[in-house]
């Protein structure tokens, strides 16, 4: 790494570095489509390898064994869904929490509608023998750390709903979770929030998975219209309603 006036900045990648990346990006495009055809269970780097015209060792320069193209393929997804909901929700100000929270939450519909296969990775079934690594912690926090710095910043203001009393072993089981919003949130609005978030995700993997069939109306107006007056429901249990929030 070189620097200019005291800042350093990246040096130029090396062709070899280029040609690195440039293989590792056409092995993970080949792989997306082995998932979407196959599902994850079924990846094969050798099935890769054979689409791509290369010779499996050669593969395995770059990716070394499937899990480790799995963990590629999550950490993907993870950083994809994570920035499209960083974005959105980046783009509301910052005392409007209500639509803080429904521009995550139709932020997560989006992107999950438009990488289903995706989606399905890293929210669906668990791959059978595979284990994910710590480095895939990080990127599946991008989309709760927005949704918990909603709640601290809810809390911040003043303007969160007064906490109802928690069972101590209920707030003690939530710990971590109140550790990591800096012991900032009553646990009563932690709780909320961790509703909130499965019951985002509950909603996207219920249209996604076709739980909605003969339920809600297959257009994408009417989803879209239900999906949003689902998450507004949530919102309210979280205290951000529009009874609570100036708008």
């Amino acid at each position: 790494m070189r620097q200019t006036a005291g800042m350093p900045i990246d040096a130029p990648r090396t062709a070899r570095e280029r040609a690195r990346a440039e293989i590792t990006a056409e092995i993970l495009d080949t792989a997306r489509i082995h998932l979407a055809r196959d599902g994850a269970a079924a990846l094969s780097l050798r099935a890769v390898a054979r689409d791509l015209g290369m010779v499996s060792s050669a593969v395995y320069r770059y990716v070394p064994n499937r899990d480790a193209l799995l963990t590629m393929l999550i950490i993907d997804a993870y950083d994809g869904l994570g920035g499209a909901v960083e974005t959105s929700e980046g783009a509301v100000a910052r005392t409007d929490y209500l639509d803080r929270f429904l521009a995550t939450c139709h932020a997560v519909r989006t992107w999950a509608i438009a990488h289903p296969q995706e989606y399905a990775l890293i929210y669906g079934s668990p791959v059978p023998g595979y284990a994910a690594p710590e480095d895939t912690i990080g990127p599946a926090s991008r989309v709760p750390v927005v949704l918990i710095t909603i709640i601290v910043d809810l809390q911040s203001s003043g303007r969160a709903p007064r906490p109802a009393p928690v069972d101590a072993g209920v707030a003690a089981s939530i710990a971590p979770i109140s550790d990591f919003a800096g012991g900032q949130v009553p646990p009563d609005l932690l709780l909320r929030g961790m509703a909130s978030w499965s019951g985002l995700f509950g909603a996207v993997s219920f249209e996604l998975y076709g739980h909605l069939h003969n339920v809600v109306a297959e257009g994408t107006a009417a989803r879209t219209a239900y999906f949003d007056h689902q998450m507004r429901r949530v919102a309210e249990g979280l205290g951000l309603g529009s009874g609570t929030v100036a708008r």
